[in-house]
């Protein structure tokens, strides 16, 4: 699969289902019971979360989706990753991580120690190991700061300004997940937001205030679209063990050092200079244009006989529209639209498709 196309599918794909992190949910509210819990505001509690830091843990996600998505099959990258059945995460809360994601019999495991990464998947038997030189190490850490170091109450606080800048923030009482005793959070979207979302909900640990769970619900639906929460966790000390990985015997390994190249930087800037974000708060879209060579069917998927022409793909499941921003496919989901226009522009977001139309033929 040509990464750069299984990048953009994805992304337009993900930021269709909702933007960001509001695409993720949690277990039935059903199976809750609800603990007693001190009083906590709204604002205390987002600040909370903001500069949480649980430490080292493991869990297990559990994953369920309503979303009304076309059935794709195989044809489009990234979809199969809302399909999951389980992923256990392990951390050692310094910056080592193992995670095992489960579909049916398949598993696939990711494990970062720091210097390296091994991604394992049991359906081929193969693994790829990526040496991470200490310079690109380094470069996550770039502009993430200054020689001072950045007040996390400011931080917090300036979060939850933009925040309340278009939604309603408040505490909805208590839920217990994976076992823990958790405040529930609800953001509304004010009346002025145009969206096709009806609230997000988060359920906040107690002791370490990290996010255990979050309901994204659309306009009409009682039940959430997407459902993604731990099912069990423990926060405590990780064996050293876990975040090293052995290839199981008889595995094909690949082994590559991590770079980034001109082309690859090339790339990401024009991605970053072809894309703009219309609107702020619910009503966000994101625009963009499509790199040409990825409008083409790839090569290397056609040998193998898998049709990832984009056109012929888009007019299987969606809808062709047309306006004066132009004409292109229109993709629903009960979360979210995307359209991808016949010149390879794109816009996405969880908003009506009118809000799309408004966004392409914005200056």
């Amino acid at each position: 699969m040509n990464p750069k196309r299984k990048a953009i599918t994805a992304a337009v794909i993900g930021t269709a289902v909702g933007l960001g992190g509001l695409a993720f949910a949690a277990m039935p509210a059903t199976a809750d019971v609800k603990p007693s819990l001190p009083p906590v505001s709204a604002d205390d509690l987002v600040q909370s979360v903001i500069k949480a830091n649980p430490g080292a843990f493991d869990g297990t996600v559990k994953v369920s989706n309503d979303l009304g998505l076309p059935k794709l099959g195989n044809g489009v990258p990234g979809v199969g990753a809302l399909n999951i059945d389980s992923a256990h995460i392990f951390t050692d809360g310094a910056g080592k991580t193992r995670l095992t994601v489960t579909q049916g019999v398949n598993q696939e495991t990711v494990v970062h120690d720091g210097a390296t990464v091994w991604d394992y998947s049991s359906r081929t038997n193969t693994a790829t190991k990526t040496t991470i030189p200490a310079d690109i190490a380094k470069q996550k850490h770039l502009g993430a700061g200054s020689d001072k170091v950045t007040d996390p109450v400011a931080a917090a606080t300036e979060a939850l300004t933009k925040i309340r800048e278009t939604s309603n923030v408040a505490v909805d009482g208590t839920a217990t997940v994976a076992d823990r005793p958790a405040y529930e959070l609800v953001l509304t979207p004010k009346p002025t937001e145009r969206t096709l979302l009806r609230e997000i909900r988060v359920a906040v640990d107690s002791q370490t205030r990290m996010p255990l769970r979050l309901q994204v619900l659309a306009n009409g639906t009682t039940s959430p679209a997407l459902e993604i929460a731990f099912s069990d966790i423990e926060f405590t000390g990780q064996s050293a063990d876990l975040f090293t990985f052995n290839p199981p015997k008889g595995a094909k390994v690949t082994e590559k050092t991590a770079a980034v190249d001109q082309k690859t930087r090339d790339l990401a800037e024009e991605a970053q200079q072809g894309t703009k974000i219309v609107g702020e708060g619910w009503d966000t879209v994101i625009t963009g244009k499509i790199p040409t060579d990825l409008k083409a069917p790839s090569a290397s998927n056609e040998r193998q006989g898998r049709n990832v022409d984009p056109q012929a793909l888009l007019s299987r499941f969606a809808k062709h529209v047309s306006g004066a921003w132009g004409s292109g496919y229109l993709i629903t989901t009960k979360v979210g639209t995307a359209v991808l226009t016949d010149d390879g522009r794109f816009a996405a977001g969880a908003v009506p498709e009118q809000v799309l139309y408004e966004a392409l033929s914005a200056k």
